[in-house]
């Protein structure tokens, strides 16, 4: 599952690479202002380079920050992977992992889709945006569903046919556990899904904001996103590291899915930079790249974080056996939403 999990995170980066490079400047049959460098007095290129350097480095710290803090807390005492503290601080991430999708991904694709620098027919004639993210979720279910299937079916969960049933018909291949820590070791086959399709979701959207602040040369915008972004991956992250930490991968498994976190912004930030020259945000391939990235992405994180985090959290036996914990854990994740509302004012 290692290997198989670290290929599917180099064929994401070579696919964003390759859909990097179909985005060119805006041809002549658009409005100009789409297709040069507005008048704004804050765009300096020779300014906006010493800045995007100190992002690419403070948002890698920041990120290493956040994923790696879960991954060390079983060394704490008070935020053991089973406690009330590590349960809250988890909705707290799942908060923000969720504001994530509905106040930042999901409004730059409408945006970008909805954008006056696109022709009216198709783009302002149907809502792609919402349809991409719709179908996104819809196909995350089914990724999410079949994995868990092929994992459980991998490793043979303890199930073992029913052998008292009368006939030959369908109704005798059901299974049932067999041992008492099968639904554990089920429960944790399904906490390294959900730790490699977040990831995923995570990080296309990474790359695409990177990528955008890389590709800008307007010196008061990247002033302003330096701080929000370093917020906003190191909190993401907390999430991250909360179900990667969850999935008890190796070690090794844990550095590489951290890295990987860590280096996607950095990352799209450098290809931004390489890309300057011919990237232009307002040109129309420009926009349809990015804004159907953001939409698939918005629909998998809110998918991840409704169905696979929070609900899975809520349903689970250690809140459904305390009123005051799910009030905990309610405001933890209603803060996490919070705090991602507040930072859409920049980022």
């Amino acid at each position: 599952m290692a290997s198989t999990s670290t290929l599917l995170m180099k064929t994401v980066f070579i696919v964003l690479i390759l859909v990097s490079f179909t985005i060119s400047p805006a041809t002549s049959t658009v409005p100009e202002e789409c297709a040069s460098e507005s008048a704004n007095p804050c765009v300096n290129k020779a300014k906006a380079l010493p800045l995007k350097i100190i992002a690419i480095t403070t948002i890698l710290v920041a990120s290493m920050i956040g994923v790696g803090a879960p991954l060390f807390s079983r060394s704490v005492p008070f935020l053991r992977p089973d406690g009330d503290i590590f349960t809250v601080v988890k909705c707290f991430a799942s908060g923000i992992i969720l504001g994530t999708g509905f106040m930042h991904v999901l409004p730059d694709s409408f945006d970008m889709l909805s954008s006056k620098c696109l022709e009216e027919n198709p783009w302002h004639k149907f809502p792609f945006t919402g349809f991409l993210a719709m179908l996104s979720g819809l196909i995350t279910l089914a990724i999410d569903s079949m994995a868990t299937s092929l994992y459980t079916s991998k490793n043979a969960v303890g199930i073992l046919p029913r052998g008292h049933g009368h006939g030959h018909g369908p109704a005798n291949d059901v299974t049932f556990p067999t041992k008492d820590n099968d639904s554990e070791t089920a429960q944790l086959l399904r906490y390294r899904v959900i730790a490699m399709v977040l990831e995923l979701g995570i990080i296309v959207h990474s790359v695409v904001i990177g990528l955008s602040l890389g590709a800008t040369n307007d010196t008061c915008t990247i002033k302003g996103l330096i701080a929000a972004l370093c917020f906003h991956q190191m909190f993401e992250g907390m999430g991250l590291g909360g179900c990667i930490l969850q999935a008890e991968y190796t070690n090794l498994k844990k550095f590489v899915m951290a890295f990987f976190f860590a280096v996607t912004t950095p990352f799209g930030i450098a290809l931004g930079i390489a890309l300057s020259t011919v990237y232009r945000e307002n040109s129309p391939n420009a926009l349809i790249t990015v804004g159907l990235l953001n939409a698939c992405s918005a629909g998998l994180l809110i998918y991840m974080a409704l169905v696979d985090l929070l609900a899975a959290e809520f349903m689970g036996p250690q809140l459904q056996g305390s009123i005051k914990m799910q009030f905990k854990c309610f405001a933890a994740a209603l803060l996490g939403c919070g705090g991602m509302s507040i930072l859409a004012k920049w980022a």
